[in-house]
This record gives C-alpha cells, structure tokens and sequence, in this order.
C-alpha cells in the first residue's frame, strides 16, 4: 500500500511530516511518498542513521500557505505538494493522500481533481471525538458551509458507513445536531434534514442537542460545516483551556503536586485519551479518493497516526461501502 504525504503541509513541516512518515513505515508497513521540496525532504531524510525501505521523493516546488484562497490557490499553483499529490491518487499511484496544510485547498484539490462519488454532491470533513462511551464521529466540520437537507442525508449515510468499517461499530446510532430534540425545533434546514434522515435506512434517534457531544450516547452526529466547525473549535479550545487551568491550580500548592503524583497513571490516560493526535486526522469523505486531513499544528505523532486511519480505510474499501449505500438508500 502507498500513501502520498503533503510533506509541505502543516506548521512544522516538514520536520515533523517526515517523522511522522518514517515512523508509519517502521511500524504500519506501508509506502510512502513525500511529496513537496525534494531539496528539504531529503535534508530531513538525512537526520536518519538507517531508513527504512518503501520511502520515496516526489518534487513539488511550490507551497500553498495557510493564509491563502483555497480555489485561487489550486488554480495558480499546479504545482504545489497538494495538487500533486491529489494527482497521484487521481492517478491511481497511491492508495491515499494524507495532509496537515490548507484544509481549504485540500478540499478543493479533492473535489476538483478527484471528483465525487456516484450520487455524492458535497464533501463531508468528519471527526473522530472522544466520548464517555469510546470514539463517535461529527459530520460536517467546514467542508461544506452552504448544506442542503439532501447533503446532511448524505452524510448520515456515509457516517454510517464509516462508523461501521473503520470504528467496527455494528449499527451505529445517528443524530442530528440541534437545538432541541423535538422534531419541530431548528431551521428550515434542520427541519426537512430530519425528515430525510428519518425516512431513510439508517438508525436514525432523532435531533440531539450540543450537550450530547461527549456523551456518547449518539455514535455519529450529522451537522452542516458551519455549525461543526464551531463545534470542533470551541471544543478544543475548551480542552486546551480545561488543562491549563487544571496545571495552574494544581501546582499552585504542595498538597496539589504531591496529588499529581500520586495520580500519575490516571492523568496520562486522560491526556491520551483527549489527545488529538491519537486520532491523527480527519476523512474527507464523499470525494472519489481516500483523502485524510490532519489538524495544521500536527505532530509527528498525529502524522503517524494519520497514515494509520488512511491505511484502514484503504483495507476497508470506505469509499465502495459508502457507494453501495447511496445505491440502496
């Protein structure tokens, strides 16, 4: 298996891409191929005493930043590491592309280059959150700020899909994001949503509320781009703050750093398991390709593990999965 990794993509790359990468290789057994600056990749290449076999350079001279207008950006930039990459997958040279840059771009190569799926009209950004219950999955989260109710039914079908292959979840419950959990409650958009979603094949529990995020009583929670990518932003905010404050507080006595101590192990399972970088990224799904978006400030550790979830995908078949239940939805 091959998987393209946007070397360029990312606020530390591309140190950590090609960490990340080596590191999936050692332990994954995939291929990678690093697409950006051959020049720098192969200047981190060399902090390796030994390499392992399956590494491969693809040039990509320009870079498309973080700032920059998604669509202008792929348009002007032919040769940017995630437009070449993307054509690697479109091409059928690898298995699937994986990236930490700019998910706006991201998006756009995918949709432009690779095209949708059968009967699949927007992408989808979904999420993997930590729940009481284990993982549950948010979809959308920014890739489409402009949904229609047949959208949001498309993405419960493909969450369903995705819930199913990559987090084995037998029948996996399904939610629609709102403000109340009556039928009436919401949008126009939310409203005619959940009629789509109730009437379709899935296991659809109605209109959940934003306090049942982390509950986990709801396996997958539909919601449009802008609505999600509140949601995903306020949440980790929210975590990042919850822990500063936590160390503030804690060390600020003798009493507190000797509890510290003493809750060692816990504390570290509870970093992991609010730890983005366990999950590595994002799937973009709907899009005629295995596409995996990393958050910008990944670490080597979330590149890895991104690499990981593409992989799963791939063996999986997420996308002909996706497309037999469009089919017979």
């Amino acid at each position: 298996m091959r998987i393209a990794i946007d070397a360029m993509g990312g606020d530390y790359a591309p140190r950590v891409v090609v960490d990340g990468a080596v590191d999936a290789v050692e332990q994954f057994g995939v291929e990678v191929v690093l697409v950006g600056k051959e020049e720098l990749i192969k200047q981190e290449l060399k902090r390796f005493k030994k390499l392992p076999g399956g590494i491969t350079i693809e040039h990509a001279p320009e870079v498309i930043e973080m700032n920059e207008s998604a669509t202008s950006s792929i348009r002007k930039k032919k040769n940017s590491s995630i437009t070449k990459a993307t054509e690697l997958l479109r091409d059928k040279k690898v298995d699937a592309f994986v990236s930490a840059g700019n998910t706006g771009a991201v998006v756009c190569a995918a949709t432009f280059i690779l095209k949708m799926l059968p009967s699949i009209e927007r992408p989808g950004i979904a999420i993997v959150m930590p729940t009481l219950k284990g993982a549950s999955l948010i979809i959308d989260v920014g890739a489409n700020i402009d949904a229609k109710p047949k959208h949001m039914l498309q993405y419960g079908l493909m969450a369903d899909a995705y819930s199913k292959v990559v987090l084995n979840k037998e029948n996996p419950t399904i939610g629609l994001l709102n403000i109340g959990e009556e039928q009436s409650k919401g949008t126009d958009l939310s409203k005619e949503a959940n009629a789509l979603l109730e009437n379709s094949k899935i296991n659809f529990v109605g209109n959940v509320e934003g306090k049942e995020l982390f509950s986990g009583n709801c396996d997958c929670i539909i919601t449009d781009g802008v609505v999600g990518n509140v949601a995903l932003k306020v949440s980790e905010s929210l975590a990042e703050v919850l822990m500063q404050l936590f160390k503030r507080e804690i060390l600020s006595s003798f009493w507190g750093k000797l509890g510290i101590l003493l809750m060692k192990n816990s504390l570290r399972r509870l970093k992991k398991n609010m730890d983005y970088s366990e999950y590595g990224g994002a799937p973009l799904l709907g899009v005629n390709g295995i596409v995996m978006i990393g958050h910008g400030r990944s670490s080597a550790k979330a590149i890895k593990n991104a690499i990981r979830a593409a992989k799963v995908e791939v063996e999986g078949r997420i996308n002909e999965v996706i497309t037999e239940e469009i089919k017979t939805a």
